[in-house]
């Protein structure tokens, strides 16, 4: 069955069509989508990871492993990760990549240890092959530029694996490389996506976090690319204006997106609704960088927090595919 499909993509194959039968969709639709599964699988030509706007495309990326994503909440968490979360989910990225491994939550807190937070970077990418992502939403957004900071040995020369699952630091400061098999330090390793979501300057004055004042918009090499979302004229970020923008310190991609006045500091996180809409869910799936402001019929019910929205999910899916594609070619991977 599926003949020239390796193994894996054999299986995966099979899974795809159990699950079209029982769905009961078209044979037509299986077709195009089996096409995608082997597009997933190891050996086959990669998926376009910047080109992921068609159904055929996207069935082929639910097919492959994804990257933890870890959402951090505000200070005063009014509105936590949660919704944000949920959107996530609700676009297709898969529900346990999401929830904490210990005990399902969606959302993480703010005060949760910068060295705490790189050792289950370490941890993830040790056990998975895959390196995290990181999304955090006002002071949630200081504690990812912090957390690269820390893997970049700002505030420690040593940093600890931290085990996510039985909520332990184990004791030892390197991890096994899954792709070389050789010992490596946690110091040093770079996270594949972090975004800040209305972070200010003010708050990290007010709440004393005086080391984060010169770095907080300054960006390490311990990432792959990262976004800063601002809010214009932000009151409680501290924002009157276009406030500084993230620059990197090395060779990181970083990208400044300024968010109209309009949009809800507390409230950004709120994006659930977008994808329950078919509307703006099909608006988010299509948004692609330098679109802008995504285009809407006038008639949409509720289309707060689309800009960002749209913007993080073609962030999150683009490295889920190089992520979840590289790990496919893992030693042993067949």
């Amino acid at each position: 069955m599926f003949p020239g499909f390796s193994g894996v993509g054999r299986r995966l194959s099979a899974l795809v069509l159990l699950v079209a039968l029982a769905a009961g969709w078209p044979l037509s639709t299986m077709a195009r989508i089996l096409t995608a599964s082997e597009v997933a699988s190891p050996g086959a030509a990669p998926l376009n990871c910047a080109r992921l706007t068609s159904p055929e495309a996207m069935a082929a990326l639910v097919l492959l492993p994804a990257p933890r994503v870890i959402n951090l909440q505000g200070s005063v968490p009014i509105v936590t990760m949660e919704p944000f979360a949920r959107f996530l989910i609700a676009m297709g990225y898969p529900e346990t990549s999401v929830r904490n491994p210990r005990d399902g939550a969606w959302s993480t807190s703010s005060y949760t240890s910068s060295t705490m937070l790189a050792g289950i970077a370490a941890w993830h990418y040790e056990q998975t092959g895959m390196r995290p992502m990181l999304i955090g939403h006002s002071q949630g957004g200081m504690l990812v530029v912090r957390t690269l900071h820390e893997l970049d040995g700002a505030f420690a020369s040593e940093i600890p694996v931290y085990d996510p699952v039985h909520d332990l630091s184990l004791a030892r400061t390197t991890i096994r490389d899954p792709y070389t098999g050789q010992t490596r330090p946690v110091r040093g390793l770079r996270v594949a996506f972090g975004a800040a979501i209305a972070t200010g300057m003010m708050p990290r004055v007010l709440l004393g976090q005086w080391s984060m004042l010169a770095r907080l918009r300054k960006i390490p090499d311990t990432v792959d690319e990262f976004t800063g979302f601002t809010i214009a004229w932000d009151p409680i970020a501290g924002n009157f204006g276009e406030a500084e923008t993230y620059t990197p310190n090395g060779d990181a991609v970083v990208r400044n997106v300024l968010l109209p006045a309009t949009t809800s500091h507390i409230g950004a996180p709120l994006t659930e609704h977008l994808a329950a809409d078919p509307v703006t869910r099909q608006a988010v799936a299509a948004w692609q960088p330098g679109d802008g402001m995504p285009v809407l019929p006038g008639n949409v019910a509720d289309a707060r927090n689309i800009q960002h929205a749209a913007d993080l999910w073609f962030s999150i899916r683009r490295h889920w595919c190089l992520e979840g594609q590289r790990a496919l070619r893992l030693p042993g991977t067949t």
